[in-house]
């Protein structure tokens, strides 16, 4: 039972699923919040009967499942929908992650959360030991937003634009990883992280 618990977050193209896969390799469990979100509203589940109740059934899909694509239609440029969505997904989202890293064997489990800060930070996750945001900067990232998804520069910054500033993530953090290097830096960050991690996790168990 892991009751130390690591928050991982970062901005689009920083890297999160890289570092998060290196602590995979070390034998640490992750739970994935976007992995939850999608179970929060599976078919047949109280979220999405709880979905269905807010915005109607043309939020579904033939087989019962949701539809992801009307769902963005009703909370595109609606704040107000936005927000009912998140009330109903988000609560569950974090007692899935709690659960799933509470079960997990080994001294410490990740959560990994890519908007933890917009998602209430500390005050929504306050079972959180610590922290550590995948930073990166902000020339690099467009860079890579750019090459991963084929977009131009413009609409790589309102991809970025959408999320919390950099400023905010690391105002937040109890760790950062600069992921500005090759992947063996990252190799080499991680190893150092895991070795601390196990050390508070075993000091916070006396």
């Amino acid at each position: 039972m892991s009751a130390f618990i690591i928050g991982v977050t970062g901005g689009v193209a920083s890297g999160k699923s890289e570092v998060t896969r290196r602590f995979e390799a070390l034998g640490v469990v992750v739970a994935d919040a976007d992995v939850a979100a999608r179970e929060a509203v599976a078919a047949g589940s109280d979220g999405l009967a709880e979905v269905v109740a807010a915005f109607g059934v043309d939020v579904l899909a033939a087989d019962g499942s949701l539809d992801r694509a009307a769902m963005r239609r009703h909370v595109f440029g609606d704040e107000a929908a936005r927000r009912r969505l998140e009330a109903i997904v988000h609560p569950r989202v974090r007692l899935v992650l709690r659960e799933a890293c509470r079960a997990a064997p080994g001294p410490y489990a990740i959560a990994a959360i890519p908007l933890l800060a917009e998602g209430g930070g500390r005050e929504a996750y306050p079972w959180l030991a610590r922290i550590l945001v995948v930073d990166v900067p902000a020339a690099v990232q467009r860079a890579r937003v750019m090459q991963r998804d084929g977009v131009d520069a413009g609409l790589a910054e309102r991809m970025i634009a959408a999320q919390a500033t950099r400023t905010t993530r690391l105002a937040i953090a109890d760790d950062v990883i600069v992921n500005d290097g090759p992947l063996a830096a990252l190799e080499a960050h991680v190893v150092a992280l895991d070795r601390r991690y196990r050390a508070l996790a075993a000091d916070a168990a006396y």
